[in-house]
């Protein structure tokens, strides 16, 4: 299908009707005489000689050459995924918690976590909210801690590059120590209820229980958040093969903890809003978590997307330019004509 890419070119083609206007005018007398009545009877319009024509017709396709007509010589679908998204991870003292990966026997455990090759449950997190927002490069994400009380870091934005600044420096118990959940449902919510995204989501992740006392409850902050459109996904984080670091006279050494997130509310929560719930037992539960989320939350926006044109324009400015010498060479022949 021929296109134009300057159609406001055509505009040029007003002057036609004047150099008509021009070309058809009478020329001045060359005698000046007392009366032209009998010459009025056998007089007829001038007719446009044939170098006029031509040099209209040139300038018809200069036009249209300038008007730049082209097709496209393929197409693809360009998809973009066009969401909000808020991310609200737990930094209450629990979250320095250790699982243990379920491929490892304690002793090959204790070596990697010597080495440095084991993260607490803050750090999994992070790697996998890292790798999530690298391939989300169209969304809006926002950053959301929560302890005793929710603090947002950072508003659904598409800088991305702050949102994993402040992601890095997040740190456990900057914020409390206890878990409160309906603070960072309400935290989301103010910041997403006035997007005009095609779906808004907000991602919590938790390893413990309901701790901290708000007017608030989070049943009711899952209501609100689905008041206005916000559907929330629960991570509960940690299995029952959990330990952490702790001192003693005779130096570190690990204490095995247990599971404290509430599956029970995580999963009303989720429901009450059309979100799902997933438990993350390990770090390597983190990344199939993230991944099945990454998956379901995709509102693609199709749009063809032209790969190249074949353009017309170099060929009919030629024919242009071949019309306008024509137009010259006929114009001196007639004059040299005896």
């Amino acid at each position: 299908m021929i296109s134009f890419h300057d159609p406001w070119m055509f505009t040029a083609l007003l002057v036609i009707p004047f150099l008509l206007w021009h070309f058809r005018r009478r020329p001045r007398p060359a005698v000046v005489i007392s009366s032209i009545a009998p010459a009025k009877k056998v007089a007829r319009p001038r007719r446009l000689r044939v170098a006029e024509i031509i040099f209209l017709a040139a300038m018809s396709l200069l036009v249209v050459a300038l008007a730049r007509p082209r097709s496209p010589l393929g197409s693809a679908v360009e998809r973009r995924q066009g969401l909000d998204i808020v991310l609200a991870i737990d930094l209450s003292g629990s979250m320095q918690a250790i699982d243990r990966p379920q491929n490892l026997s304690g002793e090959k455990f204790i070596q990697e976590l010597n080495a440095g090759k084991v993260s607490n449950r803050l750090d999994a997190a992070k790697a996998e909210i890292r790798r999530f927002i690298a391939e989300r490069p169209n969304d809006r994400i926002g950053l959301v801690g929560f302890a005793d009380l929710a603090y947002s870091f950072v508003p659904p934005t598409l800088d991305h590059t702050l949102l994993l600044e402040r992601l890095n420096s997040l740190e456990i118990g900057e914020i409390g120590e206890r878990t409160g959940i309906a603070s960072p449902i309400g935290t989301a919510v103010e910041k997403l209820k006035r997007s005009t995204a095609p779906r808004r989501v907000l991602v919590l992740f938790t390893d413990g229980a309901n701790t901290a006392e708000n007017q608030l409850t989070p049943r009711a902050a899952a209501e609100l958040a689905k008041e206005f459109n916000v559907i929330i996904h629960t991570v509960g984080i940690g299995g029952n093969d959990a330990y952490a670091v702790v001192s003693t006279p005779f130096g570190s050494r690990l204490a095995p903890v247990q599971g404290e997130y509430d599956a029970e509310l995580l999963h009303d929560l989720a429901k009450i809003t059309g979100g799902t719930t997933f438990h993350a037992a390990d770090s390597a539960g983190l990344k199939r978590v993230m991944a099945q989320i990454n998956a379901m939350e995709k509102t693609n926006i199709e749009q063809p997307r032209p790969l190249n044109y074949r353009e017309y324009a170099p060929g009919i400015a030629l024919a242009a330019l071949a019309l306008f010498f024509a137009s010259l060479v006929w114009r001196c022949w007639r004059i040299t004509l005896p």
